[in-house]
């Protein structure tokens, strides 16, 4: 699997799973025609290949709580690989921040940051992000809808 295209049959598995992840291998074989058997082979080869990085559930971040959402683009004061491993570790571990991405243009970062309101974005910004030695700028968009959220690839 990892040296070659994923199939036809293996395509079809992962726009299933892509929609509905806690299908059994009978329910998946039924929707792309292939016997259970077959689904569980092809689902065990492409976790191994790495395809299939893992499985969840989509949850509402609005109804657990989190209703406000924005996009923070933070420019570092070093760019070394340490104070990127640094930046990327604390990263790691801020629960607010929900993904995170090194880019090319006028920032390092760009942030999907989830809080609960605008106090507790404040408080992550002016608490914990700003304070960090390596952050030198700190620009955010709150996001006012979400007019388009498919985190499933083309396959």
């Amino acid at each position: 699997m990892q040296d070659h295209e994923p199939d036809a049959y293996d395509r079809a598995i992962l726009r299933a799973l892509q929609r509905d992840s806690a299908l059994t291998n009978a329910e998946l074989g039924a929707r792309v025609n292939l016997s259970p058997s077959q689904c569980s082979r092809r689902r065990a080869a492409l976790e191994r290949a790495g395809v299939i990085t893992g499985y969840g559930a989509r949850l509402s971040a609005k109804k657990l709580g989190l209703g406000l959402r924005a996009i923070t683009r933070v420019n570092l004061s070093a760019h070394s690989e340490a104070a990127d491993g640094d930046f990327a570790g604390w990263l790691e571990r801020e629960p607010a921040v929900r993904a995170a991405y090194s880019v090319s243009g006028d920032a390092d970062y760009v942030l999907e940051v989830h809080v609960k309101d605008l106090d507790a974005f404040a408080d992550f910004i002016h608490g914990r992000l700003l304070p960090h030695p390596q952050v030198t700028q700190v620009r955010s968009e709150i996001v006012l809808k979400v007019t388009k959220e498919d985190r499933r690839l083309s396959v």
